[in-house]
């Protein structure tokens, strides 16, 4: 592709990503409420889909793409929003941690901090992925695997910390109730 139809993905997909992750952000509780999910089950729901991904990186797995020509124009109008502005920038990891710590949010500055850092990231990424050409020429095929891996172990390790913060009320919870409840434990 052109740097400019690369530019052009990266804008849409970034734009894309980004107000789909705001309407959950912003709807994500009132969706909660409606199909009756718990945040704590949704964390450990969460912790286990960045475990995935983390663990795909892991491995470096990504699959090459060969394309004619013709198929180039229709591919990059597809690529921006899908599989690279959703489920890739904004996935069901970024949409769990992001309805997540709007609920942990207590006051209005706490959220205004919080989509501000998620206008923040989002503008970080749309740079990265300028840029990413020369990046990946910049560090080689070697850099590459080794920043996916290191990327995919600090993913595991945050998926651990999300599964586990939602598994301890739950266990807490538990034991409380085997607790109050004679003969029960």
């Amino acid at each position: 592709m052109s740097d400019k139809e690369r530019q052009s993905i990266a804008r849409r997909a970034t734009i894309v990503s980004f107000i789909t992750l705001m309407v959950f952000v912003f709807a994500g509780q009132f969706l909660f409420k409606f199909f009756g999910i718990s945040t704590n089950g949704f964390r450990i729901a969460g912790g286990v889909i960045i475990f995935k991904i983390g663990f795909d990186m892991l491995q470096a797995r990504y699959t090459a793409m060969k394309l004619k020509d013709e198929e180039i124009k229709t591919y990059a109008d597809d690529i921006s929003i899908t599989p690279l502005g959703i489920p890739m920038l904004c996935g069901p990891g970024a949409i769990a941690n992001a309805i997540v710590l709007m609920q942990d949010a207590q006051s209005y500055e706490m959220k205004g901090v919080l989509i501000g850092v998620i206008a923040l990231i989002y503008v970080i990424t749309f740079f990265i992925l300028r840029a990413s050409t020369r990046l990946v020429r910049l560090i080689g095929e070697t850099g590459n695997n080794v920043m996916m891996r290191l990327m995919g172990l600090i993913l595991m390790v945050i998926a651990v910390e999300c599964f586990v913060s939602g598994v301890k009320p739950i266990l807490v919870d538990i034991v409380k109730q085997g607790v109050t409840l004679p003969g029960v434990l």
